[in-house]
């Protein structure tokens, strides 16, 4: 995590240690091991860890920090359907699954690859949380669908927090005093 973002959370959370991590993985299955070493390495001497993630960290999260001791979550814009959205994706570059499953890598037009081995795993891989979790979606987010993260919120029986002004990035002033009075009230 960028140190501008570690010490945004840390007024937000005064009486706990914030700690960033500038993971290196770009798939999940790196994520498994990456994640678990961090998590071993930064939790010890801790009563419990409570983690912030956001797109597709909270994705990571959910694969790479499946078995640690975590006490609650909080996501913003969480990708929680990573098969949805790469058959969106190439539904937006119309890509089959044949045609990326014989190429085995396409980049598209707005620059994202697309891995037939990426799609294979999610299929295979599908996510298990079951954390105290809290999210908040934005209603204008472009990545994952109101009906995706509200069947998600059900499925983990997660609190969800919509903000219909929202995007998939909170940034704008607006945004993000919402989203630092939704933890706020979170938190007390």
């Amino acid at each position: 995590m960028h140190q501008i973002k570690i010490y945004h959370y840390q007024s937000l959370f005064p009486k706990f240690d914030v700690i960033g991590f500038d993971y290196k993985s770009q798939n999940p299955w790196q994520t498994k091991k990456e994640f678990s070493i961090f998590y071993d390495q930064v939790a010890k001497g801790y009563d419990s860890v409570i983690l912030i993630a956001n797109s597709i960290g909270a994705f990571f999260s959910m694969n790479g920090f499946v078995d640690k001791n975590i006490t609650k979550a909080f996501f913003i814009s969480p990708i929680v359907n990573m098969e949805k959205l790469i058959i969106g994706m190439m539904n937006w570059s119309n890509i089959t699954e044949e045609e990326l499953c014989n190429r085995k890598e396409i980049i598209t037009d707005f620059g994202e690859i697309l891995s037939w081995e990426y799609l294979c795993y999610v299929r295979k891989h599908p996510t298990k949380w079951n954390i105290p979790t809290y999210i908040l979606y934005g209603g204008n987010d472009n990545l994952t669908s109101r009906e995706t993260i509200s069947e998600f919120s059900k499925q983990v029986c997660a609190t969800l927090t919509i903000m219909e002004d929202g995007e998939h990035w909170f940034h704008t002033d607006l945004q993000m005093k919402f989203l630092d009075n939704w933890i706020k009230k979170l938190i007390c």
